[in-house]
Parts: structure tokens; sequence; C-alpha cells
């Protein structure tokens, strides 16, 4: 009887158990990746970290080069070192997106501004190669799968706009390519389009729907390679499938998305979107779609999650007053319906010196009516930015604070984070944007770490909670400072409290109706806890911040 008695009382704390795992299993849930609230890191490879000192000289590129405008070393390996070390990790970065790997032309140029190489990878002389100053395709396909692993999302920069410049080495493609005039006036439509942006710079034929064969310098070099035959079987297959002509701007989305097929990358920026045809991106994005399918079915140990491919637009000169649109002076262009989930936002950097109400509140409005399901990337700073935020580096903890704090996708472009220089005496044009990356600071100055580690929180937080990025925003409180922001997802649901500006020391900030009373909530600046009572929570740290969210 008395082991009767004991087996049903270890039945029952055996199904007590499997019910509590139940229970816990099913309140357990997981933060999604939102796009619309991602944290993405911009970084030149070749600036960023060198890890491999053997593929720092390649074809011949030893001229001397104005300040800044020659290869500095930085390379894919050095990106995934710093994956695997957790850099990104801490910094709560859940996106890279890395100047173009594909193979530049050869020589160097001069407009101007000094003798420059291709570093920067915009450049391109041959789509289908990578540039073994970056790195080789196991390196690529090492740090793909490095970065998945730790969660990132990879996102590549693609080119259709141009070629790279002619050079003694690097000759002009045909004609039927590309043009070399008229240089771009601005004024309208076609003067943005059918033009060349930069002298020496031939722009790419995308309006054309003409059959064109293949450049005879990239016939050439693939003989020499070895693999021509195999890059025209593959070019065949393509356009049986798609049924496109054989025009350019077709030759160039066959070999950007070989890299989403091949690598499985999440990701296209696109750059100077606003030149080509908006159709053109339209079948761009098509293309990505199915090159990710491919890759998805191939591959489905490594897919992430149900997210679509991602693609974003330079398209300069875009803000959120335009809303979906962006006005030509005869013309307005909806990028969003071609191809685009997100666009860059140039005027973030100037709605930036707002006070915080006023632009939290703005760009909640705009993203959560007039573009909602659509995204906008805000950044500080960048690789071309003549005008950031904060150019002499005095307002970083303020950057930090608005950039990561505010509705939308943020951009950290790699240094921001470290208040890298961006004055760089010597320089010409945007080569003082351009430094390499402050390890050593990071690694021995005080101050630097001070502001990593106001940047690392604030980070994490906002990759913990989408309801930061793609949330709808909400004044608790004008003094003290507190907002709320709420996200929903199907059965996800996220809700956290902000306050700005406030006393340090202890300090009692309202919740609104965002948590409940009695309920358990962590500061996840200060590592502080509390408990609401009566619609507020108390928190006595040192800082004049609080990140509130539910104790897990």
């Amino acid at each position: 009887m008395k082991k009767n008695v004991l087996l049903l009382a270890l039945l029952a704390v055996f199904i007590s158990s499997n019910e509590t795992q139940a229970q816990n299993k099913k309140i357990t849930r997981t933060t999604p990746f939102v796009w619309e609230a991602a944290n993405v890191y911009f970084l030149l490879t070749d600036r960023f970290n060198n890890a491999d000192q053997t593929n720092d000289s390649n074809f011949n590129r030893t001229k001397p080069t104005g300040k800044l405008r020659g290869f500095m070393g930085g390379d894919i390996k050095g990106i995934t070192q710093k994956i695997e070390d957790g850099y990104f990790d801490r910094l709560g970065i859940n996106a890279i997106w890395m100047t173009p790997l594909v193979e530049q032309i050869h020589d160097g140029t001069d407009e101007g501004t000094g003798y420059s190489y291709a570093f920067h990878g915009y450049w391109a002389k041959d789509w289908t190669a990578l540039d073994p100053n970056f790195g080789t395709p196991a390196e690529l396909k090492m740090m793909v799968e490095k970065a998945h692993q730790h969660g990132i999302r990879v996102i590549f920069d693609g080119v259709i706009n141009h070629t790279g410049p002619v050079t003694p080495q690097d000759a002009l493609w045909p004609e039927n390519w590309v043009r070399t005039s008229p240089a771009c006036d601005y004024k309208n439509y076609a003067n943005t389009t059918a033009c060349t942006l930069v002298a020496n710079l031939p722009d790419t034929r995308t309006e054309s729907e003409q059959n064109v064969e293949l450049p005879a310098v990239l016939v050439e070099k693939w003989k020499k390679e070895g693999r021509y035959e195999q890059e025209v079987k593959e070019l065949d297959a393509f356009f049986a499938r798609t049924g496109y002509p054989r025009a350019p701007k077709y030759y160039i989305i066959k070999w950007l998305t070989d890299y989403v097929t091949e690598y499985g990358i999440d990701g296209y920026r696109a750059d100077t979107a606003k030149h080509i045809e908006e159709g053109v991106w339209a079948e761009f994005k098509k293309q990505c779609n199915y090159a990710f399918a491919t890759w998805k079915k191939n591959n489905p140990s490594k897919v992430l999650d149900n997210n679509s491919f991602f693609t974003t637009a330079e398209v300069s000169g875009y803000n959120l007053g335009g809303g979906l649109y962006y006005e030509f002076s005869d013309k307005k262009v909806n990028y969003f319906a071609n191809g685009f989930n997100s666009l860059i936002n140039f005027e973030f950097k100037n709605e930036a010196k707002k006070d915080y109400e006023d632009l939290f509140s703005y760009y909640s409005s705009k993203l959560q009516n007039e573009l909602k399901g659509f995204g906008v990337l805000n950044f500080i700073s960048s690789h071309d930015e003549s005008a950031p935020f904060d150019g002499k580096r005095e307002k970083a903890i303020e950057s930090a604070t608005k950039l990561l704090l505010a509705p939308g996708t943020a951009q950290v472009y790699y240094g921001d984070e470290s208040a890298r220089s961006l004055v760089i005496e010597g320089t010409q044009g945007d080569a003082t944007l351009r430094s390499f990356m402050n390890w050593d600071d990071i690694k021995n100055n005080p101050s630097t770490q001070k502001t990593l580690a106001h940047w690392q929180k604030l980070g994490l937080f906002r990759k913990n909670h989408p309801a930061i990025g793609a949330g709808v925003h909400q004044k608790i409180s004008a003094s003290p400072y507190v907002f709320s922001r709420n996200y929903t997802q199907g059965k996800y649901s996220d809700q956290v409290v902000v306050g700005l500006n406030l006393a340090k020391g202890k300090k009692t900030i309202a919740t609104g109706t965002i948590f409940k009373n009695g309920a358990k909530v962590k500061d996840a600046y200060s590592g502080k806890e509390a408990v609401v009572a009566n619609g507020k929570a108390s928190i006595d740290s040192d800082f004049d911040l609080v990140l509130l969210e539910l104790k897990k």
C-alpha cells in the first residue's frame, strides 16, 4: 500500500513538473527579428579589421596615393574575427552591411582629390569574382555562416549603375553597354538617370532592352581563369529561365543575385538607386527573391526565419517628408512599389537636432501611418556624408541615444560607437570619413570605452525589443521626459518604457498603462530592478536615463 502511495506521489510530481515546463515553454517567447527595427552596422571592408596581411596587395596596386585613398588591408577574415569575438553581439548588432566585395579595377585614377585605388568597392571590374584584397569565396562563405550563427544578417552592396573608371589597365566597356556622357545635371528625371554621375565613371545603359554580347575584356579574362564555359552556361540558363533579353542590366542582375544563391546573404543595399529606372529595381528584387528561395531550399538547416529578402536603397535626398515618393522636378517615383522594403533616410542627421519628443513622435507617426509596412534606415554619419550630425565627435552619447531610440532601422557607421574621428588632417573630400577603425582607442582610451559602453547598452536594449524601432511611440510625461513603445506581431507583443534627461540617483517615473501594478521591471541600463506601484517605478542609479523592461 505504501508503495502505491509513493508511486502516486511521484506520478503527481512528474505530472506537475511537466505541466509547469509546458506552461513555461508556452509563455517563453523568442524575440523575432524585424527588419524595420534592425540594428545595422555599416562598414568599409578595407577599413574595419585586417586579419590577413598576405592579401593586402594585389594587381600591382603600389602607386603612391592621396591620404586615405589606397588599400589599408581590412578584409573578410577581419569581419569574421570580430563576429567570433562577440564585438557585434555586445553592440546589439543584428545585421551587417558591407561595401561591395566584387573585383575592382586593377589600376587607380586621380579625379582631383589625389590618386585613388578602389578600396571602397564601388568601381567594379568583374561582378562575378571577389577582389583578392578582400578575401576568397571560402572566407566569404565562412563569414556569412558565422554571422548567421550569431543571429546576424548579411547585407551586400549592389552597384548596377556604373562600372569602374577607365585606366591604362582597365579598358572602357563596349558602347552598347555603357555611356560616358552627358553628365547628370539633376534638373529632371531623364537628366538624373540617362547620364553619367562622375567624369570617367561609365554609366550602364540600364534603359536598354537590346541584346548585347559579353564584353571582350570579360571573355578574355574568364578564359585565362579557366571559367569561361561555366559562366556562359550559367548565363544561358538564367536567360532561358527568365526570358529576359540579354541587355546589360540583366547580366548584372544575374551576377549580383548569384551571391544570394551561393552564400545565402539576406539583403542588398542598392547604390545610386535614383540614377536607374525604377523598373530595373523591381526586376532586381524579383530575382533576389527567387535566389533567396533557392538558397533556403538548398540549405534548410541554415534558414534563420521566414523573413523575406531585404532591400534598401540609396535614393539621395529622400526623407520621411516625402512619404512613399521621391519627387523629381517632372516626376514622382514610388521606390517602395519598385522592389524596396526600405529607403535610406537622408534627413535624420538634421532632424536629430530636434528635441527627443519632436523627433520620436514625428518618426512614429510617419512610420505607423503613411509608411506602414515599409521602413527607413536612419544614420548620423556615413562613408560619403559631408555634413554628419556630429562631425567633430563632440556628441557621441547624444548621437547614440537619438539614433538607437528613434523609430525606424538604425544604421551604425563603423566607429560611430567609438567616436572614430571624421576629421583627418591631409585628406581631400570624402576620404576624411574613411579612416581605419580605431581599435587602439577601444582597447586603451577610457573615454572611448565609456562611449562604447553607452552604445552597447542602448544597442542591446534595442535588439531585445523590436518595440523600439517598429513600435508605436507614446509620450507618458514631458517632465521628466518618459515615453513608451508598444509593438505587436501575431501572438508576439513587446512593451518598454524609457526615461531620458532624468536626475541621477533615485528617480520615480510613470509607466502609463504599459506595466501593471505589481509587475517586476528591470532597468536594462543600470541593471537595477523595481516593482510597479500606483503606475510608477522607482530606480536608484548613477545614470540619467532608464530603460524599463519586464523582468524575465
